[in-house]
């Protein structure tokens, strides 16, 4: 793979094609990969060595540790309402210290390095604070640096809106988005995932100790994965890995054994890959909905006009001409969800709303239950045996995914995990 040309590396290439005599790697490290001063040291160590086996090297970096999380409960002590524009310029202070502070370390080894802010380096985004989308990269200063010789580390999770010029940011795990950006845009080998687990594994090994490690999963069972909940990769980040066939290879920065590669064709083609969950929703149920066209269209864009991400949806069996409509929502949404269904119930006739926080989905992936008839009715009799009710159900052709209480999740995960994936399966 290293040894590709770059013309002929990816199948859609991007518009703007960085072209260089060395191969080029881009790494991305976690919060937790810089977390403190030891930790920047011994990335800065990685990155020189990978430099010096004859690599041109990018970084982006995320915030040290908590540093987000810190700085959104200050946002919060200091204002009821902070504004998304100047949300957007404070998180974004965290990748600028730890980028700064990591061309330091690589400099004291010996290595020329220059940090660059999602600005500087040419990330262009759309407008929405808060969850931008790249649009664009502009990548002339990472270019230059790249044919100076140096190595170039980039913000990660942040860009600039170019019409307003304003500081955006990308979302929770946004710098994945960065790294898998620009590589595709500087026509890069391989984008390296650096975080605190070892790759992605059958299921949360925190949860269930039988979990093992995937060598390979595909594009397809990883985005179904990071839509189901699994925290290892956002599905952004997966949907650029594929659109430009960008081989993404997801280790623990901890040690230098192999980790997960996430890529076109996986040679692991079981008929469920792994057990996701997802504890960061919230069920929105609307009651007493008139039963007629249109209703489905002016509730949902509704919440489309106020960027509210929806995810699951069923409507109940109508009766005397009335129904439930009930959809799962991200937890962070939950208030403007909320005021944006109120506000649309009066249109509606409806009786009115309400939201459960306390709830957990629960999904089998898994590309090969394509041809296995039964998984479905499978998944539904070992939560059944728990005593676990199910309130939502929805499918695609490799995910099967429940909406459980949330006190029940970690039990539900480790049931399908012993029942799909068994330890004795594995050895």
């Amino acid at each position: 793979m290293i040894g590709r040309s770059r013309a002929a590396r990816h199948r859609n290439p991007a518009p703007l094609i960085y072209s260089a005599a060395m191969p080029l790697i881009v790494q991305k490290y976690g919060g937790t990969s810089v977390k403190d001063a030891d930790r920047i040291s011994s990335v800065a160590r990685r990155v020189v060595e990978t430099r010096k086996a004859g690599n041109d090297v990018v970084v982006v970096a995320s915030a040290m540790g908590d540093t987000t999380d810190e700085l959104i409960t200050l946002a919060t002590q200091v204002s009821s309402h902070p504004g998304g524009r100047e949300m957007d310029m404070l998180l974004t202070a965290g990748e600028r210290i730890s980028m700064a502070l990591l061309a330091m370390a690589i400099g004291d080894l010996g290595v020329e390095a220059a940090s660059l802010t999602g600005s500087q380096a040419g990330i262009l985004t759309d407008s929405t604070h808060g969850e931008a989308k790249i649009t664009a990269i502009r990548g002339d200063r990472v270019r230059q640096y790249l044919d100076e010789g140096l190595v170039v580390i980039v913000a990660g999770f942040q860009g600039v809106d170019p019409e307003s010029r304003d500081v955006t940011t990308l979302g929770r795990g946004g710098s994945d988005a960065t790294a898998v950006a620009l590589t595709a845009a500087l026509g890069g080998d391989v984008c390296e995932i650096y975080t605190d687990v070892d790759g992605v594994f059958t299921a949360d090994p925190r949860l269930v100790g039988t979990a093992r490690k995937l060598d390979e999963v595909s594009y397809e069972d990883m985005l179904e994965l990071a839509g189901a909940g699994a925290r290892i990769l956002m599905a952004r980040s997966v949907e650029f890995a594929r659109r430009f066939g960008i081989p993404l290879h997801v280790r623990s920065s901890f040690h230098d054994r192999a980790g997960t590669w996430i890529k076109e064709d996986a040679m692991e083609q079981t008929v469920i890959t792994a057990v996701a969950h997802d504890t960061s929703e919230a069920k929105v149920t609307v009651h007493g909905v008139p039963d007629q066209p249109g209703i489905a269209a002016k509730l949902f864009g509704a919440l489309a006009a106020e960027d509210v991400d929806v995810d699951m949806i069923v409507q109940n069996v109508s009766t005397e001409g009335h129904t439930d409509i009930s959809f799962t929502i991200p937890q962070a949404h939950m208030d403007k969800a909320k005021s944006a269904t109120e506000q649309v119930i009066p249109e509606l006739e409806a009786e009115g709303v309400d939201v459960d926080p306390t709830i957990a989905k629960v999904s089998l992936v898994g590309a090969g239950m394509r041809n296995h008839p039964g998984v479905a009715a499978d998944m539904f009799r070992v939560l059944s045996d728990h005593g676990i009710n199910i309130s939502m159900i929805s499918t695609s052709a490799i995910r099967i995914s429940c909406v459980i209480d949330s006190d029940r999740c970690d039990e539900a995960v480790r049931a399908l995990h012993d029942y799909y994936l068994p330890a004795e399966a594995a050895s």
